[in-house]
């Protein structure tokens, strides 16, 4: 059985250790290079420690309470959440700290260690992150955390430097609908409850549907009785599904199921934003060419409408679709469907104006 480390070495022995190790005899789960105790205790103090002087030396620190006071960027001695898209790296140093709560993401580095503290074993050079799993930069690492998923939310503690790559910015997409109340999120306690990671279901694509119709506050307002069985009486859900089949917008899955909580795909999606445009309708039950049509719309570029194809239908893709909907021209009109929104009332110029920027081009 591999040697455990020693609880009372001192940090630059551990991580040279920990170094040794990850080049020649690194452990497992099963027999793991320092204990959990060690490496969530007297491990983690110390950095913890080495973290606030590093801090407290570059100024990012307060002198009174120990908080944080126009801390520079990449600078947090607390753990701090950050969105972040497609192959954005954070660099991160000796003592930094890196936990990945959504998304996925990988590590490289050159030479030293990247410890997993929840599993007390090292993550070797190009090993994919686990989820809620804590990661410490070893003594004399410069590790670079790339994420390899098309959105992901990471919290960071230490002096790490972010650099953003030019992907597509669907975090960017969805706070710019949150600013014009087109996207309201989720209530998960990170990421800012965007869940774009996550697959949307039926009631989901709906609900963003009756929104980009500019029709909430009626859907809302909706007293009917809602025909499917699956969706609980007096909820918004039902209120939201009751309206949309009395409307004609949707015809559930069956006379009596919706199925809220199934998925939707891309051209089910697509296929609710061509009838907020007015170029198709309930009655249009064939889907297969909804990608093709939203091209000839204008809804979609072709590079779009192979990507819609060719990956998994995720709430970032749902928020892509919506977002550029805003600018397509609504059929019959001279208006484009944003200029409708803001006619209803539904945000404002002003809103428009002040919501985040989205800056990438179009696939």
């Amino acid at each position: 059985m591999r040697k455990k480390l020693l609880v009372l070495v001192p940090l630059c022995l551990l991580a040279a250790a920990v170094w040794a190790a990850a080049a020649g005899d690194a452990g497992d789960a099963g027999d793991p290079l320092a204990s959990l105790s060690y490496l969530n205790g007297a491990f983690t103090n110390k950095v913890d420690a080495a973290v606030d002087a590093r801090l407290e030396n570059s100024g990012a620190l307060s002198g009174g309470d120990g908080g944080i006071s126009s801390a520079p960027i990449g600078a947090a001695a607390a753990w701090t959440e950050r969105r972040v898209k497609q192959e954005d790296v954070l660099q991160a140093v000796t003592g930094d700290g890196v936990l990945l709560l959504a998304g996925s993401g990988k590590v490289g580095y050159s030479s030293g260690a990247v410890v997993d503290v929840t599993d007390g074993t090292v993550i070797p050079s190009g090993g994919s992150l686990a989820l809620r799993h804590r990661y410490l930069v070893a003594e004399d690492t410069a590790a670079d955390f790339t994420i390899t998923s098309k959105t992901a939310v990471v919290d960071w503690q230490g002096t790490c430097t972010f650099y953003d790559s030019t992907s597509t910015d669907y975090n960017a997409m969805a706070a710019a609908l949150k600013a014009m109340h087109l996207f309201q999120g989720s209530y998960t306690g990170y990421g800012q409850g965007f869940d774009l990671e996550a697959a949307p279901t039926r009631l989901q694509a709906l609900i963003m549907f009756i929104r980009v119709l500019g029709e909430e506050s009626e859907a809302l307002a909706w007293n009917g009785t809602c025909p499917f069985n699956d969706v609980q009486p007096g909820t918004n859900g039902a209120k939201y599904v009751g309206y949309a089949f009395e409307k004609g917008y949707t015809n559930g899955y069956s006379a009596t199921e919706f199925r809220p909580s199934g998925p939707v795909n891309a051209r089910q999606y697509t296929e609710f934003v061509l009838r907020a445009l007015g170029y198709s309708s309930a009655a249009n039950t064939d889907l297969s060419d909804a990608l093709a049509r939203a091209q000839s719309a204008g809804l979609l570029t072709e590079g779009e409408a192979a990507m819609l194809q060719r990956d998994p239908f995720l709430r970032a893709e749902l928020v892509y679709v919506s977002y550029y909907a805003l600018e397509v021209p609504i059929a019959g009109t001279g208006l484009t469907l944003a200029q409708r929104l803001m006619d209803k009332g539904v945000f404002t110029q002003f809103e428009r104006d002040a919501a985040p920027p989205v800056l990438n081009w179009r696939l």
